[in-house]
């Protein structure tokens, strides 16, 4: 992926950008590579630093102005330090950034799943600093990811839709400002008791956080004001389940703690405990990633990326 943009603070015949990632999606707390091009001016240029920043388009929630999104970065890099560009002059500055672990998924067995990352290129040049375009990149699950949402799907669950919801979840280990929530529609068995499964996943390098709320069914005595939310929290290493107890069997557990409780906390409060089971390994996502609808995710891209085809560059 190739970005190309005069840097207009810069004036004319000021250095141009092109900065290309290696190609593959990174995985969460794995690394992001690539190179940054950079072509001289008409005159040479103290460059005070190249940084690469990420970002995230976000959903916002107000109270007084309704919902919203917004771009968060959520993470930076310095991948050159001072030196001098001269005039017309070529140069390449290779870099491998560590993603963070919360970093969220944006595909699933390479069908892209709706949400939307980028890298934005700084060039500090004596004083002035100017970004180039986005560029998006992609982030596959990590494999207890996958198998999480593999055995969901063996279990009957359906993808409904994922984004990124800025703000924290109370009571996790939660380090970005937004998390990843995949909203998935219950089987039969629940479909009674559950509107839809919301599950988001907090990683760290020891193990997989996994956060499950339920939207449940009003009944009867509920007066008409609906159901109200059922939240848990389990904790996996990336190992996979301890002992003899498969995903299958894990998972659905799960799930039943999730329906059967009825949690009094306020939303995104977390009721539940650390399961202690390890290890996660996440595969099969056709039949929970595929009722994604592509021209949904284009346009989100073309909304929050400048084409390079804007700048008349190929």
């Amino acid at each position: 992926m190739v970005f190309k943009r005069l840097l207009g603070s810069l004036g004319v015949g000021g250095p141009t950008v092109d900065t290309v990632l290696d190609p593959g999606a990174a995985r969460p707390g794995g690394t992001l590579s690539g190179r940054v091009h950079l072509v001289g001016g008409t005159a040479d240029h103290d460059v005070e630093h190249v940084a690469l920043e990420l970002v995230a388009r976000v959903e916002t929630e107000h109270e007084e102005h309704g919902d919203g999104e917004g771009v968060v970065v959520f993470d930076r890099h310095t991948v050159g330090g001072a030196f001098r560009l001269g005039a017309g002059e070529e140069t390449s500055i290779p870099f491998a950034v560590t993603l963070p672990w919360e970093t969220p998924a944006t595909e699933l067995y390479g069908q892209p799943l709706g949400v939307v990352l980028g890298v934005r290129t700084e060039l500090a040049v004596a004083g002035a600093r100017d970004s180039g375009d986005l560029d998006p990149f992609a982030v596959a699950p990590l494999p207890a990811q996958e198998a999480v949402l593999e055995t969901l799907g063996r279990l009957g669950f359906g993808f409904r839709s994922a984004d990124l919801e800025y703000g924290r979840i109370g009571g996790t280990g939660q380090q970005l400002p937004f998390y990843q929530e995949i909203e998935l529609t219950p089987p039969p068995r629940y479909a009674h008791q559950v509107d839809e499964i919301e599950l988001t996943f907090l990683a760290v390098p020891g193990a997989l956080e996994v956060v499950l709320e339920a939207d449940k069914r009003g009944g009867p005595l509920s007066g008409g004001h609906g159901g109200h939310d059922a939240l848990s929290r389990f904790t996996v290493p990336h190992e996979g389940p301890a002992g003899p107890q498969g995903w299958d069997a894990l998972v659905d557990g799960w799930m039943q703690e999730l329906v059967e409780h009825r949690a009094s906390y306020g939303s995104h409060a977390v009721y539940g405990h650390d399961s202690g089971v390890g290890g996660a390994v996440m595969a099969g996502a056709a039949g929970i990633a595929g009722g994604m609808v592509a021209a949904e995710v284009v346009d989100e891209v073309g909304d929050f990326f400048e084409s390079d085809s804007d700048d008349g560059e190929d």
